[in-house]
């Protein structure tokens, strides 16, 4: 058989009917059941799993899906199990006694390109150079000295706030209270990192909108972290 005969039959309808049924069987074929006590389930479909239960609002679908099946459940997102607990008394136990194992976050695409491959505090693995980095933060950042040294800061920018309120109230003007929010968020951490304000356009912060744009990218859908 010469090439342009092996060429056809690769690329022969039937053929590529029969490949794509095989490897369709492989990944329905059951697997080994193990004694394994499994947090109860929705119904899920093959391969997608439990994706098209997430709906156009993932927050209030997992909260009906907790209505249904309990505070903790079983997910199935594309490849990736998933447990959703809604349950204050299970995340304390979670917490209190299961930490190391529930202590590293997701690893996504998004937090890959845009924290240089989970090389921040928040989303390391759980490890030597976590520890490190959390090390320097409570001593360096968080620490009881560090957080009193920037209260004339916070009071200062609430002020502002609320003198911002009052006045359109004497206006009689309307108010963005959620931009103004941000507004003084995105001030106090950029005083106390920069020791400047950040700047804004239109009332509106530019390091706002960027926390905004990141937490748009950080909670979109990307094909390759439900299959990888």
């Amino acid at each position: 058989m010469d090439l342009l005969n092996v060429v056809q039959v690769y690329i022969n309808p039937l053929f590529l009917s029969l490949v794509l049924l095989f490897s369709l069987l492989i990944w329905l074929k059951p697997a080994k059941k193990k004694n394994l006590n499994l947090p109860p389930s929705p119904p899920k479909l093959p391969i997608i799993g439990n994706i098209h239960q997430l709906g156009m609002l993932p927050h209030r679908s997992l909260r009906d899906l907790s209505r249904n099946y309990g505070s903790l459940l079983l997910l199935q997102l594309g490849y990736n199990q998933t447990v959703l607990i809604s349950s204050p008394e299970l995340v304390k136990e979670i917490v209190k006694n299961h930490e190391i194992i529930f202590s590293n976050r997701p690893r996504t695409t998004a937090v890959d390109m845009l924290f240089y491959n989970c090389g921040d505090m928040a989303f390391a693995p759980y490890g030597e150079f976590w520890r490190q980095v959390k090390k320097i933060s409570v001593l360096e950042l968080f620490s009881h000295r560090r957080v009193n040294s920037f209260q004339s800061v916070r009071e200062e920018e609430v002020e502002l706030l609320i003198s911002k309120v009052r006045g359109a109230c004497l206006k009689g003007e309307s108010i963005n209270l959620s931009e103004m929010l941000i507004s003084v968020s995105s001030n106090i951490a950029s005083r106390c990192i920069l020791s400047h304000k950040s700047e804004e356009e239109d009332g509106c912060s530019k390091f706002g909108q960027l926390g905004k744009k990141l937490l748009v990218l950080f909670t979109g859908f990307c094909i390759g972290d439900m299959f990888p």
